[in-house]
């Protein structure tokens, strides 16, 4: 039997640290995430097909051409509501990581947020595991899991997941330096 490996999205986090953290503003609609991309690089990983879960938070009106468009993209939408105490995008992914311990299946998680981390590191044992954000935004304890076979990836730089190319600021490997970018 073939494999899946489950696509996890946290799109609150991703949104918010666009945003606040590298934007300082609200994105523009070119410099969003493409978000097939994202499919397209988790089916290649580990060659195997790819179920998405895009997880978003509701208050109020449903953003159904926002919901449309992820489900052209071959996303399963999962619009949650909840009290106002509730972040409800970090139960339902910490639901489902959980549920995906008793199942078959990779799993990759977008999302640079820590609160998933106890659950994630339920997974790394037995299945392949990814963590798709950006790097330097991404929460320090990652990098413990990184050391137990968490595969980290950069949403932008590996996934590819932008248009236009985003000012951020990354230490640069040097066979990878460019002088010309900077000139």
């Amino acid at each position: 039997m073939e494999s899946t490996t489950y696509v996890l999205v946290d799109g609150e986090n991703i949104d918010a640290t666009l945003g606040q953290s590298i934007l300082a503003r609200r994105p523009q609609p070119h410099e969003r995430p493409r978000w097939d991309r994202l499919l397209s690089f988790a089916a290649d990983l580990w060659g195997q097909p790819v179920t998405g879960l895009f997880f978003l938070a509701v208050n109020g009106e449903m953003p159904m051409s926002f919901v449309q468009a992820l489900t052209a993209l071959g996303y399963k939408p999962i619009p949650l509501s909840g009290t106002s105490d509730q972040k409800v995008v970090d139960i339902a992914i910490q639901r489902t990581l959980e549920a995906l311990g008793d199942r078959q299946g990779d799993v990759l998680l977008a999302s640079g947020d820590g609160d998933f981390i106890p659950q994630m590191r339920d997974l790394v044992d037995n299945r392949r595991t990814a963590l798709v954000a950006f790097d330097e935004l991404r929460n320090s304890g990652w990098a413990e899991l990184a050391g137990d076979g968490l595969e980290l990836y950069d949403l932008e730089y590996e996934v590819g997941a932008f248009n236009a190319e985003l000012p951020r600021l990354r230490v640069i490997p040097i066979d990878e330096f460019d002088p010309v970018r900077f000139l």
